[in-house]
C-alpha cells in the first residue's frame, strides 16, 4: 500500500509539473493530426487535416498552428488557413517545419527505425548536429535558427502566447496505430529543448491520444489505411495543381 501510494504521489508530481511548465511556454504541443494521407500534399490551403488544425488553433484562441513533418520535396511553405466559423479576420496561419535526419531514416518507416538509437534519444534527447530544418524552402542547420524563424513569423501573424503544435502523423506503409508517424521525433525535440525530458515525456503520450479525440477523420483513416497507403504510394492521392485554384506545387512533400 505505501508504494502505490509514494508512486502515485510521484506520478502526480510529475504531471503537475509538466502542465504547469507548458502552461507557461511558448509552445502548446497538441499532439499527432492525423494517420495517414487523405491527399496528397499533406497540408495546403483547404486540405482536410489544415482546416483541422486551424480549427483546433481556433479553440484555443490562436492566430497561427505549427505543423511538424518528416522532409520531403516540399518547401515546406507557410499558409493562411480559413476556418467554416473563423473567428479571425484572416483565419489562422499554418507555419509548417520539416526536419532532415542526418544519421538515418528518422520516423519513416518501422523498418528503418534503429530502435537503440530510438532509446538513446528519449534517454539524452536529440544531439544539436543531427538534425536540419526546413521552413518556406529555407534549410536551417541549427536548431535555434529554425525556432526563431518560426518565432518571427508568429509574431508577424499576431499570435499572442503559446504556438499550438502538432506532428503530421502520417505513415506511408507500416501499421499507423504503432508507428507515430511524420514528424514525431521533432515533436519529441522541440518539447525537450523547450520544457525538458520530463514534460517531453508527458506530453508526447498525451499527444499520441489527441487524434482518437479530436480528428473526425479518425475512423476512415483506420480503417482504411492500407488503401489509402497503396493509393499514396501510388501517385492516386496526388493533386493536380494545374486544375486547382491553390497552387500546391510548392506543398508537395
Amino acid at each position: 500500500m505505501r508504494w502505490s501510494v509514494i508512486v502515485i504521489l510521484m506520478l502526480t508530481v510529475i504531471l503537475a509539473y509538466s502542465f504547469v511548465a507548458v502552461s507557461l511556454g511558448p509552445v502548446a504541443p497538441l499532439g499527432r493530426l492525423s494517420f495517414v494521407k487523405l491527399e496528397n500534399p499533406d497540408m495546403y490551403p483547404d486540405h482536410s487535416h489544415s482546416v483541422l488544425l486551424a480549427q483546433n488553433a481556433e479553440k484555443t484562441g490562436s492566430k497561427c498552428a505549427l505543423v511538424l513533418n518528416f522532409a520531403g520535396n516540399s518547401t515546406y511553405s507557410s499558409y493562411e488557413q480559413d476556418t467554416p466559423n473563423s473567428k479571425n479576420q484572416n483565419g489562422v496561419y499554418i507555419i509548417q517545419v520539416a526536419f532532415i535526419d542526418t544519421h538515418g531514416g528518422g520516423s519513416s518507416s518501422l523498418s528503418q527505425i534503429n530502435f537503440l538509437d530510438s532509446i538513446k534519444v528519449a534517454l539524452f534527447g536529440v544531439p544539436d548536429d543531427r538534425y536540419r530544418y526546413v521552413s518556406d524552402g529555407v534549410v536551417y542547420n541549427s536548431y535555434d535558427d529554425m525556432m526563431d524563424h518560426v518565432y518571427t513569423l508568429a509574431k508577424q501573424h499576431g499570435q499572442k502566447g503559446a504556438i499550438p503544435t502538432v506532428y503530421l502523423g502520417s505513415v506511408r506503409t507500416d501499421n499507423p496505430i504503432l508507428d507515430p508517424g511524420s514528424g514525431f521525433p521533432l515533436y519529441f525535440q522541440i518539447l525537450d529543448k523547450t520544457y525538458g525530458l520530463i514534460p517531453a515525456y508527458v506530453y508526447t503520450i498525451t499527444g499520441m491520444i489527441f487524434p482518437y479525440l479530436n480528428n473526425p477523420y479518425r475512423n476512415f483513416e483506420l480503417m482504411h489505411s492500407s488503401e489509402l497507403q497503396y493509393y499514396n504510394n501510388n501517385g492516386l492521392l496526388n493533386i493536380n495543381y494545374n486544375n486547382s485554384y491553390v497552387n500546391t506545387s510548392e506543398y508537395y512533400g
